[in-house]
């Protein structure tokens, strides 16, 4: 059996697709579903049991079954302000599924942030080492605390304590994709702006306000969600790839990129106007990010990834453009 948890999530409910369909299971799911319509992102999909996150660690004792732990449970909000809940629900969870793990000899897979890089435009490099996490600058809550169970778990590894027998921690990138429609404001810059071009209105991208680089030019790397579960998938075929590895396409896109993307996708023109940047943004926004993803490449995985063209197509003709968004 293998145990997902954040598993109504975005990134959580792919993995469990791609799960079903290569035949991996049975499927354990653990998350919240709350009020809304969360539900639907695994309403396709056949789950042998729902765990509640609270029960999690209870329902865990004594079970031989298990062969594998996918932690994408998280409060993954930028916004949030409570950190001893993010002490409680990002770090302590993650630490204490690590340890059962390493002492019943299970793989763990865990989602680690490329928010853990701060404003770093630079050496967005994968190390393990505790100069490179601890010179870190996490901008937000949730970015610290992903940083700090890497640097927890680190420590583990180090100092020779018992670890599970294939570990990796990913650090996501800029993810868009089906099942992100709970996420309201963390949603991908595509599904904010899919309707907007779909009714041929204007689509409005923030000014730069850095000397060199020209309006709507900032730059992400923008992964497709379905890279990032064939990353979890590879992984749990290939059980010598242990440590931190960054999960992107290895490209910096500008926000214009995508916007267009989206245009081609749904085969219309797209307007673009440039408004002031906030000023509790400037001189503070990130503008450029970069997977090094040669760590990943070299422990085996070289299938290519979705370009931000062909990832954007898929989402929008596949998914955001259908009566049934979901996966």
């Amino acid at each position: 059996m293998i145990v997902v948890t954040g598993a109504a999530g975005f990134i959580g409910s792919n993995i469990v697709a791609d799960l079903e369909d290569a035949g991996h299971g049975p499927i354990a799911v653990s998350d919240w579903f709350g009020t809304g319509d969360k539900w639907r992102n695994l309403a396709k999909r056949d789950i042998a049991a729902f765990v509640p996150p609270e029960e999690l660690m209870s329902w865990l004792e004594g079970r031989d079954d298990i062969s594998a732990v996918i932690h994408m449970g998280a409060i993954s909000s930028t916004t949030e302000r409570d950190c001893d809940l993010l002490v409680d629900r990002n770090i302590n969870a993650t630490v204490d599924l690590w340890d059962w793990c390493a002492a019943n000899n299970v793989r763990f897979i865990y989602a680690s942030s490329a928010a853990t890089y701060g404003a770093l435009e630079e050496n967005l490099l994968d190390e393990e080492t505790p100069e490179f996490l601890g010179n870190l600058r996490p901008l937000c809550g949730y970015g610290w605390s992903k940083n700090a169970t890497d640097k927890l778990l680190m420590r583990r590894v180090r100092e020779g304590a018992p670890v599970p027998p294939q570990w990796a921690g990913l650090k996501f990138f800029n993810v868009y994709g089906p099942n992100e429609y709970h996420k309201d404001d963390m949603m991908s810059v595509v599904a904010k702006f899919f309707d907007t071009v779909k009714r041929g209105e204007t689509v409005n991208l923030f000014k730069s306000d850095r000397k060199g680089i020209a309006n709507g030019q900032q730059s992400r790397d923008f992964v497709y969600v379905k890279d990032c579960s064939k990353a979890v998938l590879w992984l749990l075929e290939n059980d010598h790839a242990s440590g931190l590895f960054n999960i992107g396409t290895g490209q910096a896109r500008s926000f214009e990129d995508l916007v267009r993307a989206i245009g081609a996708a749904l085969d219309v023109e797209v307007d673009i106007d440039y408004v002031d940047m906030p000023e509790t943004l400037k001189g503070k926004y990130q503008y450029y990010t970069r997977a090094e993803m040669g760590k990943l490449r070299e422990a085996g995985l070289n299938d290519p990834f979705h370009s931000l063209e062909d990832g954007v197509r898929d989402y929008v003709t596949t998914y955001l453009d259908t009566e049934d968004r979901y996966r």
